[in-house]
């Protein structure tokens, strides 16, 4: 299995170094030196990573034969991608995969369908879950324990406990409650 785990941007300084967004929870693992990496678009590789860095917060590459900034500029918004044996598990016991969480079905705790995971998206502050509903619309869940209580791979699901707002449905369920029992609390019973 093929996964992308990062996208080559500026080149930097004149020795053939390049910044890169990391799209990998293990960069130390998958982009070491040694690392062989397939690229889209396929003509300008594959890549076999010479040394790497971290440079103001950036982590920074030099490839095998890229030795200016001429040829690190030709490999602008080039996508490095890795080999993975999809049977592979990360070390930490709750970290998954991106390819393991693309096409689960994402249901609330009482069996609800809410819908498909799409995408992953991977922002500085945590990741994101975009999710396809029944109707087309997509959806945007956090991918934090508060609300993604269980992945079941073997189930091929994600149970959520989403925040009153965050599912439509959701909102306008507890709106609907918190008006059925605002409107009997006044009578009195017999």
């Amino acid at each position: 299995m093929q996964l992308v785990v990062a996208r080559i941007g500026r080149a930097h300084g004149i020795k053939g170094e390049v910044t890169v967004e990391v799209r990998t929870d293990e960069p130390e693992l998958r982009l070491g030196p040694g690392a062989v990496l397939l690229t889209d678009p396929a003509s300008t590789g594959p890549l076999t990573i010479e040394a790497g860095r971290v440079h103001s917060g950036r982590l920074l590459l030099r490839f095998e034969g890229v030795r200016d900034r001429t040829a690190a500029e030709a490999l602008r918004n080039t996508l490095l991608i890795a080999e993975v044996d999809p049977t592979e598990m990360p070390e930490e016991e709750d970290e998954y995969y991106d390819h393991q969480l693309i096409d689960l079905d994402v249901v609330l705790a009482d069996g609800t369908e809410i819908g498909r995971i799409t995408e992953i998206s991977h922002l500085p502050s945590q990741d994101l879950f975009i999710v396809e509903r029944p109707d087309g619309t997509e959806l945007m869940i956090p991918f934090v324990g508060e609300i993604v209580t269980e992945i079941d791979l073997e189930e091929q699901r994600a149970v959520i406990d989403p925040p009153p707002g965050l599912i439509d449905d959701r909102a306008e369920i507890a709106s609907s409650r918190e008006d059925e029992a605002g409107s009997g609390s006044g009578e009195e019973r017999a």
